[in-house]
């Protein structure tokens, strides 16, 4: 893969810090965190103005611990992934879970976890899991988790926290990265760091329906594999299978299926029993290709949520009901992007294939979710990376090096230009790699996004726009996507695939 000719000179000038941070969800700030703990001083960088700009901020449902059983959390995680996850990966998130948790969430932040009678946490199930172990505040968790954690990390004497800035590229030299040149000047604006640590979340902005926030554009994937970094099991792309089938999707968390709620088609019967063992708690791939099914074959699928107290125990997203004129205990939903489950590949200390380049939370592959992500571990997998990142990333000496000074020569392109070449993007994805796949379909997809990011390299030679580099690090990560899904013939988790009258493909060929 080379990289975009963008440079017309080089700069060693620039600014430092021992440990650089791109993203503020869960798993950046778990990384400035520990950084900062074992006494660094700590640069974070986010496209953010605001936490709900954060995907950490969107997450309903909870945090999963092993509540003291990590061998049965590790068998779930194991069995949701269609017996794809890494033993080791794995391993690594369970044995760390709990404390993590307890030392973070707990005693630092002191997050208001939903109590039962008696004092006890009241935790709650989901789809896939064997036991009541998940964390939440209502089902609004990741809110309540995240910003308790800005605010700590913005107060934090060795954390500076810049926000409304974006990251362009990567500073390289010699299979070591030296940090990241900024949006922050005409030219872009040199950061020099000891180590980077990328937790730029997932990738919903590539498709029209998505549980992400609009910036979730693959920001951190595309620099890192531009600049050479290993990605791996881009083709698992999880989408939910609850979310709101109108306009404006939102997420109905699966704390609500695993309270009792049951999911009925427009004939009204409760069908998922027809598909797997587990009925409506089954895993989440299973869900969404059944939801689909049931949505063509019977117009329309809802979740009836009357079995629960619903106004009282599920306030936020009742209000989110109310707020979209549905009345009654019946819901439409239908499937809708949700999480990647590949990514940056790093081990179990968040070190990816570059010296001194981490990457933590969605953006990175670590092996746990495998094919499928079991619910309610992307929290704890950010949080857990990210302490181990931060820890590690720490002792090294920044060291300016030659980085690149971007162009930014000619006029602004028209106000929706890049707008409407996003949605050719967003149409493309939805259409051949959605959640199911053809492999003709899957070629034709390649064929249109290698063509849309060769219009949008041309015109970001001598651009510095973020919406530009956004919608380029889109396409990149788009066509990762197309040539995974080229390379895996076989449905596995949230990768299904069609049969088709060719074996067509994608090509495989570095762009």
């Amino acid at each position: 893969m080379t990289d975009t000719d963008t440079s017309t000179a080089t700069t060693t000038d620039g600014e430092t810090a021992d440990v650089l941070v791109v993203g503020s969800g869960i798993a950046g700030c778990a990384a400035a965190l520990a950084a900062a703990r074992d006494g660094a001083e700590v640069l974070l960088l986010t496209k953010a103005t605001k936490p709900a700009d954060a995907s950490t901020d969107w997450a309903q449902g909870g945090i999963s611990t092993t509540r003291g059983n990590p061998a049965s959390l590790k068998e779930d995680i194991v069995d949701a992934s269609d017996g794809t996850a890494d033993p080791a990966a794995v391993d690594a998130l369970v044995e760390n879970a709990d404390d993590a948790v307890e030392d973070v969430l707990v005693d630092t932040l002191e997050v208001g976890f939903d109590e039962a009678d008696g004092g006890d946490f009241d935790y709650t199930r989901e789809a896939a899991h064997s036991e009541y172990r998940i964390l939440h505040v209502d089902a609004a968790t990741g809110t309540h988790i995240l910003r308790p954690f800005l605010n700590y990390i913005d107060n934090h004497e060795r954390i500076e926290v810049r926000q409304d800035t974006a990251a362009l590229e990567l500073i390289t030299a010699e299979g070591r990265v030296h940090g990241v040149v900024s949006d922050e000047g005409p030219g872009g604006h040199p950061i020099f760091a000891g180590a980077t640590v990328l937790a730029t979340g997932g990738i919903g902005a590539l498709y029209g329906r998505s549980t992400n926030p609009a910036d979730a554009t693959g920001d951190g994937i595309a620099m890192a594999a531009l600049a050479g970094a290993d990605v791996e099991d881009m083709e698992f792309v999880q989408f939910h299978p609850t979310a709101y089938a109108g306009d404006d999707p939102f997420l109905l968390s699966e704390a609500l299926r695993g309270e009792g709620a049951v999911l009925r088609n427009g004939d009204g019967e409760q069908f998922m029993d027809d598909y797997h063992p587990q009925g409506d708690l089954a895993p989440r791939d299973v869900v969404a290709r059944a939801v689909e099914t049931e949505r063509e074959e019977t117009g329309e699928v809802v979740l009836d949520v009357s079995p629960l107290e619903f106004e009282s125990e599920y306030p936020a997203i009742a209000e989110k009901c109310r707020d979209r004129g549905i009345e009654g205990d019946e819901i439409p939903v239908a499937p809708c992007e949700h999480f990647l489950c590949g990514g940056i590949d790093v081990d179990e200390r968040g070190r990816t294939s570059l010296d001194r380049l981490y990457a933590v939370g969605e953006c990175a592959r670590t092996g746990v979710h495998g094919a499928n992500r079991l619910a309610s571990t992307s929290l704890l997998e950010g949080l857990v990376w990210g302490l181990q990142a931060g820890d590690d990333a720490t002792g090294f000496d920044p060291e300016p090096v030659e980085a690149p000074e971007l162009r930014n020569r000619d006029p602004d392109l028209p106000e929706r230009f890049a707008a409407e070449k996003f949605t050719r993007l967003t149409q493309t994805m939805d259409e051949y790699l959605g959640l199911e796949r053809d492999p003709d379909e899957i070629a034709r997809a390649s064929s249109v996004l290698r063509r849309l990011k060769g219009e949008v390299d041309a015109y970001i030679r001598t651009r510095t726009a973020r919406d530009l580099y956004e919608l380029r690090n889109a396409s990149v990560v788009a066509l990762l996507i197309a040539r995974a899904a080229s390379e895996n013939t076989e449905s596995t988790g949230c990768h299904y695939v069609l049969e088709a009258e060719t074996a067509g493909g994608v090509d495989r060929t570095s762009f």
